[in-house]
């Protein structure tokens, strides 16, 4: 085969190695999945490719991709292990490690030290602790294991915590620590001071210079002064096509249709390219294109993670995504868009009550476990560092390392969000309809809900009532435990009747909370709880005539002091026996009080100062038994035992089901309401088991003015979001200025977006940011924000590296090498959702509808818009993965764009790419005359927003014609790949049908997967997937070639971790069933079987469904042999089915539409 003859069909006149793999690959029609390893050579090989002199369109994908992959590497995989490291690993370390294991441990343990890289990784006396990705090889996982060696000594971690450091080792051990931390972490005061982010923004003169005023804008005078300081100049205009294709990406994530960029084209008015970015913003796709980026800084997902007995999936997810992009087509200022997103359910909403649905911003995260605070943390950073830029979620367990931000700071926040609560059943936010369905569901949600709410004040009753009655049980059970370590964790309960543990803890804490307010009322009893058990009554009467002698200073309650006037308790237990008493007796006459008939004037505090300050430990807020009302933190560890805990369960599953299962169920959104007011103490070292000092509720102090006070309304919630969007807040317009600037540039001006701490770089362009932000506050308007930065020259010049050989580029090179200076436009790949986006609609199939419920958009050719794709938190998919979507796990800072294997792998192999280029053929027919010339053309405008010069389209016609892939292999024409009913009486299938629609990767039905009648069934090389029912097993057929003995050896596999497992039958067609086996995660082997065949008889495999039809692909390979035989031709001859796997012979318009897919002119945006 000549390759030669179509070189450069993709890339005009560039050099013919990388057509070579192309070829190859394009040259095997029946076989595109053929691997791309053996072209690897020639692409190093062509060292001579530089982008430096080739336009962008010259280059094939596949080119770039790999030679990329092997050389680069990928920071976000850095940065995302780093920041791992700083969550999760490094405070245990400080908390747990270094008092034995650092430079400064008094006596250092083992020789280990756990306090840098270097040293974790040397390890100490019994070999290396630290074994990047080699858990096993890791002593550090054998000692937090309590295997061998036993770290911390005596105390094993939690699960999650050696979980933690597992996953951490597998990644690489990512460590930033260069050296040990010498020094306790605390923030550098000075040079926050003086740090640029924390400083007021400015208003910059617009710098002036010889030539300024021909420029465009302002934005271009700040972006060619600083190229005037540094002695480099922009690069030439982008052609018009490169410009729309960038606008029309940028706005919209969609490409322009040939029609769209010959107007733009033939507009010659001065004003062409500001009108084309008008026409983009009133598009109902920009709310799409910027709403998908910023439900990145949202950590946007449609599940919760694990979780415990509750559904695992958002329900109402969507109405966040939905109101995002509302607000961005409407352009909804951008202050009232953070207050909606932190406090919509404490604004004036009036009649429209949508901007509820906002909320969903806190609410969607992940949820640990439900592990109240990590939930909390999450909150935190996804409102300071999605918002502000600044990681305070690393001040959890102490003053952060670098920045100003205190723990005392981290636990203010702490108590906003941990006062605020999801309500059980999420709020409508449309107007209710009258439609008899949803009559019919309000009716039902109604029973459903008053049958909860019973049960719930039934149990909170019951609770609070028992609280009360055994105060003095519940303080002995406090006393008993002051020396074990306080617990949240009470999945467990004791036997009925017990004390409940998680009253036991809220007792517990409220002594504690006591025991440092000095409140008079719990004076004695923890004078008396400090007291050894063992010398008790000798101490306990010195310690009474201190307390209560003529001479004592200290503050008692006089009811309680007359409790213990007589004589000094003997022991523990009659301490509580007396505070038992006492508040026994204020109970009964607070009840007394109330069940007298009163007119007027409702009764709220007993008329006796001392009562009242005892009433208020039982009745008051925060005391133990005063549950709050709605539904909140930890409601189920406070039901009496499992069998109550079941029903709870249940009674919440039927509601969560009918709100969302029945006709007339209106969509909800997902919010927070203020509940109990939680007042937040600073855990020490991060654990919650230790609270150390009271904190207000209160915003950063480093931000805040001396004169600003503590949030004083409810959670504070209202009053945080008014002060992130106060024009004073140095951050806030800042930060999202260069989140703007980053996705229409490739870069921000700060480069970390969402640190903008004293570990960040300084801005490119400084004066240009605050010119920016101080321009964004006036209005908050994002479209008009976009017209800023898009109507300039530096926005519009060229990607090209040169121009005519005008400018010297090693000189450009050398000063500016990362181009911060914006000496050319950045060239970009398209993130994922537009790449896919740009495919379907390139096929003319595109659903442009905007908004609903989420869709599986991975399966088959769903033609939805990518955002609008179930997004699974615990589980992304690996070609979102590969393609650089971000990890919904926590707020990112931005879209990476990593270069590795499998996104060259997609495009060669993947079933939706050939699809697309098989629905663009077929679109082409109809819509082009049938001559190859005009075909090509309508082509390249339809995938390249372009017409193809003439080399192009003589290199097409030249591809089109050349030779047919050879015939079919002796091995292959043996196998049929179909579909058939099973008969389990005589284990026989009937009606074989063989699948007639190959998509270069398998056989189905049909176009789409699942199939519209006949669903999931497909076979590919190593096994396939079964469909619902046995009259449609998939059957991969083998036709015996001659008569004789056959050998027959295969293994089945259940491929999935899910699911419940597939049957596989291997059925002769004379002679029946020669043996079955099922798998379920898990592989089966057969002994070989042996069998007579006639020549034209088949061997089947059958695979079949278990019952559920969820996760049932599997593999089945398998080998077929001749032992004895009277032909010759077929003695030597072994039939594998994975070797021989074999599809049809691809189109050779839809292999050059493939081809033209795989070039990076279509994949990247000049």
């Amino acid at each position: 085969m000549d390759v030669g003859r179509w070189k450069g069909i993709l890339v005009g006149v560039a050099p013919p190695f990388p057509m070579v793999m192309i070829g190859q690959i394009l040259s095997n029609q029946a076989r595109p999945w053929a691997t791309i390893d053996a072209s690897i050579s020639s692409l190093l090989s062509a060292s001579h490719l530089q982008q430096r002199e080739t336009p962008m369109r010259r280059l094939p994908l596949l080119t770039i991709l790999m030679i990329a992959t092997l050389n680069g590497v990928s920071t976000a995989q850095e940065r995302a292990g780093v920041e791992f490291f700083e969550k999760r690993i490094r405070p245990i370390l400080v908390n747990e490690c270094y008092s034995c294991h650092s430079s400064r441990a008094k006596s250092l343990k083992g020789g280990l030290r756990l306090d840098s890289r270097a040293a974790m990784r040397k390890g100490g006396e019994t070999g290396a602790a630290v074994v990047p990705k080699d858990v096993d090889g890791s002593l550090l996982i054998e000692a937090l294991r309590h295997e061998s060696l036993e770290m911390p000594p005596g105390k094993k971690l939690p699960k999650r915590v050696i979980e933690d450091f597992i996953q951490w080792i597998k990644i690489g051990a990512p460590d930033p620590r260069d050296k040990p931390d010498t020094k306790p972490l605390e923030s550098d005061n000075a040079a926050a001071k003086e740090h640029w982010a924390f400083q007021p923004i400015r208003v910059p003169s617009v710098p002036k210079f010889e030539g300024s005023g021909s420029l465009k804008s302002d934005v271009d005078r700040f972006i060619q002064h600083r190229l005037n300081e540094a002695k480099l100049s922009m690069a030439a205009p982008a052609d018009r096509v490169t410009l729309a294709r960038r606008a029309y990406f940028d706005l919209i994530g969609l490409p322009p249709t040939p029609a769209e960029v010959k107007e733009f084209v033939d507009d010659d008015s001065p004003d062409a390219f500001a009108k084309l970015v008008d026409r983009l913003l009133e598009s109902p796709h920009y709310g799409e294109r910027w709403g998908r980026l910023w439900l990145d800084v949202a950590r946007y997902a449609d599940n919760k993670g694990y979780v415990f007995f509750e559904d695992k999936n958002f329900h109402w997810a969507w109405t966040y995504r939905d109101y995002v992009v509302r607000a961005f087509n409407e352009d909804v200022p951008f202050d009232q868009f953070v207050l909606e997103q932190i406090a919509a359910d404490q604004l004036p909403l009036d009649k429209d009550k949508r901007a509820l649905a906002a909320m969903g911003f806190l609410t969607l995260g992940a949820r640990f476990m439900n592990n109240t605070h990590d939930v909390v943390d999450d909150r935190i950073d996804v409102v300071t560092r999605g918002l502000m830029g600044l990681t305070v979620s690393c001040a959890r367990c102490h003053d952060h390392k670098y920045d100003p931000v205190l723990q005392s700071d981290y636990y203010g926040l702490y108590g906003v969000f941990r006062s605020s609560i999801e309500p059980f059943v999420p709020p409508e936010f449309a107007p209710s309809p009258t439609t008899p369905e949803y009559q019919k569901f309000a009716a039902g949600l109604k029973e459903r809900i008053d049958k909860l709410g019973k049960f719930l004040d039934e149990q909170r009753t019951m609770i609070t009532n028992e609280s009360r009655s055994r105060a003095a049980e519940y303080l002995m059970a406090v006393h008993a435990k002051r020396n074990h370590p306080i617990t949240e964790n009470f999945m467990l309960l004791t036997d009925k009747g017990a004390l409940n543990p998680a009253m036991i803890h809220r007792w517990e804490v409220f002594l504690k909370r006591a025991r440092r307010a000095k409140d008079p009322v719990w004076s004695l009893w923890e004078a008396f709880s400090d007291l050894e058990n063992e010398d008790f009554t000798e101490q306990a009467k010195s310690l009474y005539q201190r307390l209560l002698g003529k001479d004592s200073k200290v503050d008692i309650n006089p009811l309680i002091r007359a409790a213990f006037a007589d004589k000094p308790p003997a022991t523990m237990k009659e301490v509580a026996d007396r505070y038992g008493k006492v508040l026994a007796q204020v109970d009964k006459q607070w009840k007394q009080e109330l069940a007298k008939p009163r007119s007027g004037k409702k009764f709220t505090r007993l008329p006796d100062d001392a009562a009242e300050a005892i009433r208020q430990a039982i009745y008051g807020m925060g005391s133990p038994p005063m549950i709050p009302r709605q539904l909140s933190w930890g409601f189920l560890d406070l039901l009496p035992d499992r069998p109550t805990q079941g029903v709870y369960k249940k009674l919440v599953k039927d509601v969560e089901t009918w709100s969302r299962t029945q006709p007339g169920a209106p969509a909800r959104a997902m919010v927070l309401v203020d509940g109990e007011l939680f007042e937040p103490a600073i855990f020490i070292r991060g654990n919650p088991n230790r609270e150390g000092q009271q904190v207000p509720r209160r915003y950063p102090r480093f931000l805040s003015k001396p004169s600003d006070l503590a949030f004083q309304s409810g959670s504070g919630r209202l009053e945080l979001a008014m002060r992130i969007v106060a024009k004073d807040n140095p951050l806030t317009a800042r930060v999202f200025v260069n989140r703007v600037w980053q996705h229409h540039f490739g870069r921000g001006l700060v480069s970390t977006p969402s640190d903008f701490g004293l570990r960040s770089e300084p801005p490119s362009h400084p004066d240009l940011l605050d010119w920016l932000a101080v321009g964004f506050q006036r209005d908050w308007s994002v479209k008009n924000l976009h017209r800023t930065m898009m109507n300039t020259t530096a926005y519009q010049q060229s990607s090209r590296l040169v121009d005519g050989g005008s400018r010297d580029l090693d000189h450009h090179r050398n000063r500016d090498p990362e181009n911060r200076l914006l000496w050319h436009f950045n060239r970009r790949r398209l993130d994922f959702e537009s790449m896919r986006d740009a495919l379907i609609t390139v096929t003319g199939s595109l659903n442009r509808s905007v908004g609903g419920p989420p869709t599986n958009v991975l399966a088959g050719f769903n033609s939805r818009r990518t955002m609008y794709g179930f997004v699974n938190r615990m589980d992304l998919p690996g070609l979102m993965r590969a393609f650089d979507f971000p990890d919904p796990a926590a707020s990112s800072p931005g879209r990476e764009q990593t270069t590795i294997a499998p996104q060259a792998l997609f495009f060669l192999n993947h079933d939706f790419v050939i699809g697309a280029a098989s629905r663009i053929r077929k679109r082409a027919q109809s819509a082009s005359p049938q001559n190859s010339e005009q075909q090509i053309a309508w082509l390249y405008e339809q995938i390249f927003s372009r017409k193809p010069t003439a080399q192009e389209i003589e290199l097409g016609q030249a591809f089109l014609k050349r030779p047919k892939p050879a015939e079919t292999s002796v091995t292959q024409a043996a196998w049929k790949y179909g579909y058939a009913a099973l008969d389990e009486k005589t284990q026989k299938i009937s009606g074989f049908t063989e699948l007639k629609y190959w998509t270069g990767k398998r056989w189905q039905v049909g176009p789409s997967l699942p199939d519209p009648n006949l669903g999931w069934v497909f076979i590919d090389r190593v096994g396939g997937h079964p469909s619902a029912t046995l009259q449609r097993c998939s059957v991969r057929r083998w036709v015996a070639p001659a008569a004789g003995t056959i050998i027959i050896s295969s293994h089945l596999k259940h491929v999935p971790t899910e699911g419940n497992g597939v049957r596989g039958r291997l059925i002769h067609s004379r002679s029946g069933q020669l043996g079955q086996w099922t798998a379920h995660h898990s592989e089966t082997k057969h002994e070989p079987i042996k069998t007579k065949v006639s020549a034209g008889e088949t061997i089947d495999f059958v695979t079949e469904f278990m019952g559920n039809l969820t996760h049932d692909e599997h593999e089945w390979r398998s080998t077929i042999r001749y032992e004895a035989t009277e032909s010759k031709r077929f003695q030597s001859l072994k039939w594998n089915s994975e070797v021989d796997f074999s599809g049809g012979t691809l189109d050779g318009w839809v292999n050059y539409v493939h081809a033209l897919l795989m070039t990076n002119e279509f994949v990247f945006v000049d």
